[in-house]
């Protein structure tokens, strides 16, 4: 390519709009690739601590002893066993203020699994809707740089007597630049978005099956043991 039509001579010569676009759409990239690898980083750890929780969980080690290692770990635990934990706490201070109705506590503790599953939701999604505006409104912006600069060029060419390609080129070129650049922003994250909407999908699925088999195990729990029992240790496996 002709240095002057390099990628670097196209910025340096285009209109002050259009710099302002492509530099618009350069931080949008750079802050979406730093959200990307933050997302795959973080769903990365999540799936290995639900797998390390979930393989302790069904080990056949009593509710009490998961419930005090849960509380010990809480802000360095996955999601599954912060959902645990909710409905642990919910449940033992049902007890402890001496509910003996079976179906009382079960809905307590689902109830606060519920809504620590909401809020694990909510942290895992963090940073999607950046990704998915990314993704779907770079092109317009760099359309807009094309359109002004092509805007640009043809005002700048009014004034001469004879137009040839030669004299047309720069000035579409670094137009074009622009939507180029629009594009380099919103692929990466419109793939990324639906990469981490799917994972995030499957992240919800695993979490309410667990709530269910939980719950399964509480309910039979109340239904074996005597309601006076402070006893919680998992039966049934």
């Amino acid at each position: 390519m002709n240095q002057d039509l390099s990628i670097v001579q196209l910025v340096l010569h285009a209109s002050f709009i259009v710099q302002l676009v492509m530099l618009l759409l350069l931080i949008g990239s750079v802050t979406s690739w730093a959200a990307i690898f933050r997302k795959l980083r973080a769903l990365k750890g999540i799936k290995a601590h639900n797998e390390d929780f979930e393989r302790d969980f069904w080990s056949g080690t009593s509710l009490n002893d998961l419930y005090a290692s849960a509380a010990q770990n809480a802000k360095y635990g996955g999601p599954m066993e912060r959902i645990f934990a909710s409905g642990m706490r919910e449940y033992q201070k049902l007890r402890e203020r001496r509910i003996q109705d079976p179906g009382t506590l079960l809905d307590g503790a689902r109830r606060a699994m519920r809504a620590s599953y909401q809020r694990e939701l909510d942290a895992a999604e963090v940073n999607l809707s950046f990704l998915a505006s990314v993704g779907s409104v770079s092109p317009y912006i760099g359309l807009f740089g094309t359109v002004w600069g092509i805007m640009h060029a043809f005002t700048g060419l009014a004034s001469l007597q004879q137009v040839t390609l030669a004299t047309v080129a720069p000035g579409i070129a670094e137009a074009l630049a622009a939507t180029a650049l629009g594009l380099f922003a919103a692929i990466p994250a419109v793939v990324a978005y639906n990469r981490f909407a799917r994972d995030i999908d499957r992240l919800a699925i695993k979490l309410e099956t667990f709530i269910e088999e939980f719950s399964n195990i509480l309910q039979r729990n109340l239904g074996v043991h005597h309601p006076t029992s402070q006893s919680a240790t998992p039966t049934g496996y």
